[in-house]
């Protein structure tokens, strides 16, 4: 990560934090009232190849004893009513601006990867994750949706697994390389605006 862009990054953060406090404590409470305890979910993703860290998000979905894997259609009723809302609206990702604070996370870069796909897919999560993941990017904004219509359709955790390994991961893979390739603080910036546009209908930002 270039010195300009952690500058924006830590920035940017400190702003949105000021900004967002009150928001940040209102669905803190509101998940916590109606949901319960714990209020946030922590999943282990790759910040390079061979170092993970702890990904923070409010929590959506009801508690598993097994929560690992991406999440397809068959964990799809396990998400509470609340966090359908949070959900939409991105609100469960807030708690991702503190990974941001930390320098585990940008805010434009690769959505961080779980650790099993890296294993599977070493050369190409080596090129990847030269790039400190992100919150949003241009495979979130381009790609999310179909990926979202994907493992909506499965049924098993099998299933969303191979779905997610084979159509996904690869053309993921090829719009975070495209935007490596092209990275700057002003392509940074336009993804960034884009992310905070209203939805079109159909579409969902996410990762």
């Amino acid at each position: 990560m270039t010195p300009g862009k952690r500058l924006m990054d830590i920035a940017l953060v400190l702003v949105l934090f000021v900004l967002l406090v009150p928001v940040i404590a209102l669905t803190a409470l509101l998940v916590a009232f109606i949901d319960g305890r714990p209020v946030f979910y922590r999943s282990e993703r790759m910040m390079t190849p061979s170092r993970a860290f702890r990904l923070w998000k409010f929590r959506t979905m009801t508690t598993a004893h097994d929560d690992s894997g991406v999440t397809g259609g068959d964990k799809s009723a396990r998400i509470t009513p609340l966090g359908s809302v949070l959900r939409r609206h991105r609100l469960d990702e807030l708690p991702q601006l503190l990974n941001i604070l930390r320098g585990e996370m940008s805010f434009v870069g690769p959505r961080p990867p779980l650790r099993a796909y890296v294993d599977r897919h070493p050369d190409l999560y080596a090129r990847i994750l030269r790039h400190r993941p992100g919150v949003t990017g241009l495979a979130t904004l381009r790609y999310h949706r179909t990926e979202e219509r994907l493992l909506a359709a499965c049924t098993t955790p099998e299933e969303t697994d191979r779905v997610y390994n084979a159509r996904c991961v690869p053309r993921k893979a090829r719009l975070d390389l495209i935007w490596a390739a092209r990275r700057n603080l002003c392509f940074d910036l336009l993804l960034l605006i884009e992310t905070g546009l209203p939805r079109r209908r159909g579409r969902r930002h996410a990762g």
